[in-house]
């Protein structure tokens, strides 16, 4: 088998961090802007997202919520009603305090003193208080609820350490806000979220993940109970894909937001919030990427197949060009996955080895390309960007006709979709430990000289407070964090490895992002 030559100057093995910056870089997602913390998405990588957007969007309205938008600034009172919460966030909060400049004595230009505002105002981290305050107004009884919204926003947060995709001071996202009569139908509305997330994460995204509630110390600043989604990156770390909140009725208490009952009462509503980020986009980076680039699941490709014409630049090209038309029309009447293929005709001019790999790179799921030869003989060269390589370190191009190219490429789409999720859970299934049953064994297993550990499953007594707190300590000192209690765990059956104590209840431990 011939070495093969990677697309990429730098392997996962190598330095998986770097990996993942050069794969951005490469396959043309994003840029530094100049800000820091801050990002300017590019086409691909933008395009992604709108459709992860389109996507989410349609569950979020199947389900009744209604979208909406509020404002980007609040007023600094809003946090200060909810103590718990503006804790949470104080540390992130980007504030503005001045609305004008002038020139100042030594050049440039500064705040000016009499532009001070009355109340300094919070850039957007993320927006119960505001969204309370608007709720107080709209709802006056129980005819009134549920209330169901959710808005598509940027959010603003003073990140310390930034990656692009994963952790940004600025970043997208979309976020759910409702309000209920009572706990039952807030929970299940929180549970509603949280199974759309996973649903989407493993359906859409085709990376597999793991849902369930978050431990005490990692609940939403003022929640009484946080659940989350997480993945597993191919370096065995965690990603918290999505989250999902039930915030009881502190917010509504704090806001004011109270209805009248059926019984001509006045009681506080149940509210809820839930949220998925640009930090998706990361995830599917580290869940599918490979040493040559972005492999992009078809369901959220901007293009699911790229047509290459090998142009000469002379006469010839404008018989080539019409015969790829023809191709990318036959194909773009075709379905998959539930929609028409979304298939481009690359039309730039450059020499066809060179555009393809600048597509490998992308990760858009099918390339073919279509040379003079091609075309006489009715036939395609067809590329699977998740099958790359053959047996003998070769680009494993097929040669359909052309017919049976546009005929096939509907179903090709979905067994690329199915076999990335199939690729990813073998991969995180794994690379899951259990059987790990003392602090000790824990420290070990991570202190072993392995690159990618993954997670390991051990039982809990679910401790509280210094308990708690305690371990916190322990696993900081392994640079280890408790990512959820999995819904569907086998029962506890022996001793929590902290305490002693009987478990209650198996937790995933693992690295994280």
């Amino acid at each position: 088998m011939s070495a093969i030559r990677h697309a990429l100057p730098i392997t996962r093995a190598e330095d998986f961090a770097q990996w993942y910056q050069v794969v951005i870089a490469q396959a043309d997602m994003a840029e530094e802007s100049g800000v820091r913390g801050c990002m300017v998405i590019k086409p691909w990588g933008y395009g992604i997202w709108e459709r992860i957007q389109r996507l989410m969007d349609d569950r979020i309205k199947a389900a009744g919520v209604q979208n909406c938008y509020f404002p980007l600034f609040i007023p600094l009172s809003y946090f200060a009603k909810e103590a718990e919460h503006v804790e949470g966030f104080a540390k992130e909060m980007a504030v503005v305090t001045h609305h004008r400049l002038i020139a100042g004595e030594e050049g440039g230009l500064v705040p000016d003193p009499e532009a001070k505002l009355e109340e300094p105002l919070v850039v957007r981290p993320t927006s119960e208080t505001v969204i309370g305050a608007a709720m107080a107004r709209w709802i006056q009884s129980w005819r009134d609820l549920p209330m169901l919204t959710n808005q598509w926003a940027n959010v603003v947060r003073w990140e310390m350490r930034t990656r692009m995709f994963l952790r940004t001071s600025e970043f997208l996202w979309q976020e759910g806000h409702t309000a209920h009569e009572d706990r039952a139908d807030a929970m299940d509305e929180t549970l509603r979220a949280l199974e759309m997330y996973r649903s989407f994460a493993e359906d859409v995204l085709a990376m597999p993940v793991i849902a369930g509630e978050k431990p005490e110390n990692e609940r939403f600043p003022g929640a009484e109970a946080t659940y989350s989604i997480e993945a597993m990156m191919q370096d065995g770390k965690a990603l918290q894909a999505g989250t999902s909140h039930y915030l009881g009725t502190s917010f509504a208490e704090a806001a004011g937001i109270r209805y009248q009952d059926r019984e001509g009462g006045q009681q506080l509503c149940h509210t809820t919030s839930w949220g998925v980020s640009t930090r998706l986009i990361g995830g599917v980076i580290m869940t599918h990427g490979d040493d040559d680039g972005l492999r992009v699941p078809p369901a959220i490709a901007p293009q699911q197949v790229v047509i290459l014409p090998m142009l000469r630049d002379d006469a010839s090209d404008a018989a080539l060009l019409e015969y790829c038309e023809s191709l990318r029309a036959r194909i773009a009447a075709q379905a998959a996955l539930g929609e028409p293929v979304r298939v481009l005709l690359d039309r730039k001019p450059g020499k066809a080895a060179a555009k393809r790999w600048d597509w490998v790179r992308k990760g858009a799921p099918v390339i073919i390309e279509i040379g003079g030869r091609d075309m006489e003989a009715g036939k395609v060269s067809l590329l699977r960007r998740d099958r790359l390589w053959n047996a003998a370190g070769k680009t494993d191009f097929a040669s359909p006709s052309a017919e049976e190219c546009a005929g096939a490429i509907g179903a090709l789409l979905e067994e690329i979709q199915n076999g990335l999720f199939a690729e990813a859970r073998q991969r995180r299934d794994t690379n899951i430990t259990r059987g790990v049953d003392s602090l000790e064994a824990l420290s070990a297993f991570y202190a072993e000289d392995q690159r990618y550990p993954g997670w390991v499953e051990v039982q809990w007594a679910k401790p509280t407070g210094d308990a708690l707190d305690k371990v916190v300590e322990q696993l900081k000192a392994l640079k280890l964090t408790i990512r959820n209690v999995p819904a569907d765990a086998a029962p506890a059956d022996g001793a929590c490895i902290f305490t002693g104590a009987p478990a209650v209840e198996r937790i995933f431990i693992a690295r994280a992002y």
